[in-house]
């Protein structure tokens, strides 16, 4: 099949996933969107909402409809390091053998991650960024495609620790999950409290993903689509030369290299699904807000003056 082919193939499928996860969630479109961006991208995503939005089922869902082996970790204050990656054990002859934890799955639901402390999310650091971990001086391949779908919930601050900033910058994205519609929430009602349970039936295959993942690396991007989205990036930065006035004023550090990259990967992903072999500006400009605004870091003067990320992000826009 060639690669024009395959896009268009893409489009149907795209549809038909977003097809097989509303029958299970509701509303949502724009959360749902992205995890989907992140997963044919091959990036991690975090999703931010206040309880009852539905964050784990859509989680839940979104491996049901690629049909990818899932595992659910629940952060808590007493969770280690090795309840994660896994562990050397005593055998019964008396020799040491690995013992995997629950990384070593397709999609690890890390669920209320700012609920462990930094030792321990520290322990997803390699695996979001190298797809591997090291245990005991030995080196293990997680098996491909791996992704990291994390919830946090941002109103309650007991007993939570905030999520360094070299890990929330391997998250390709973050989303925030809004409050359902009136009508929606009457359709959430109505389909929950019934004695029927929607599923979503199984739509790509593993091989599939791989090779969609593989697809959107070789969509071609021109010169003037990399430059807008590097400028972009440099633009958050407050002592770069493009920086603006606004960013000086309530910036203290600005986005990394990683988000150039996740813009123009993010940028080849909206296209291909909407039927476009090549990436434009527009594109960019669609994804910057969730891929921008968790690897900016305001200052005291922006939290005084209640000025947003996004408001940040849309004065560059």
């Amino acid at each position: 099949m060639s690669d024009v082919a395959a896009i268009d193939s893409l489009v149907v499928k795209f549809k038909d996933l977003k097809t097989e996860i509303g029958k299970v969630i509701i509303g949502q479109e724009q959360a749902v969107n992205y995890v989907l961006l992140s997963v044919i991208c091959g990036g991690h995503s975090l999703l931010i909402g206040v309880p009852g939005l539905a964050k784990t089922l859509l989680v839940n869902t979104v491996s049901d409809a690629l049909g990818l082996d899932f595992k659910r970790i629940q952060f808590t204050p007493d969770l280690m390091p090795s309840d994660i990656l896994g562990s050397e054990i005593l055998n019964k002859d008396r020799e040491f053998t690995f013992l995997k934890g629950p990384i070593f799955s397709n999609i690890i639901l890390a669920d209320e991650i700012n609920r462990t402390p930094p030792k321990t999310q520290a322990a997803l650091l390699e695996a979001m960024q190298e797809k591997s971990v090291t245990i005991s001086g030995h080196h293990y391949q997680l098996e491909l495609p791996f992704l990291v779908l994390a919830t946090q919930n941002p109103i309650e601050q007991e007993g939570t620790y905030p999520l360094p900033e070299a890990q929330l910058d391997r998250f390709m994205f973050s989303i925030n999950l809004e409050y359902p519609s009136f009508q929606e929430e009457v359709e959430v009602v109505k389909s929950t409290t019934t004695a029927v349970i929607s599923k979503a039936n199984a739509v790509l295959s593993l091989k599939e993903i791989l090779d969609i993942q593989q697809l959107i690396r070789k969509v071609p991007v021109t010169d003037n689509v990399i430059e807008y989205a590097v400028s972009l990036v440099g633009k958050t930065r407050p002592n770069s030369l493009e920086a603006t006035d606004l960013v000086k004023k309530y910036v203290d550090w600005g986005a990394g290299p990683r988000a150039s990259q996740n813009l123009i990967l993010g940028a080849k992903a909206i296209a291909a699904v909407k039927g476009k072999y090549s990436p434009d500006i527009e594109d960019v400009k669609a994804i910057a807000i969730p891929i921008l605004s968790h690897r900016i870091v305001k200052n005291y003067k922006a939290e005084a003056e209640n000025i947003s990320v996004t408001d940040i992000i849309n004065s560059l826009l």
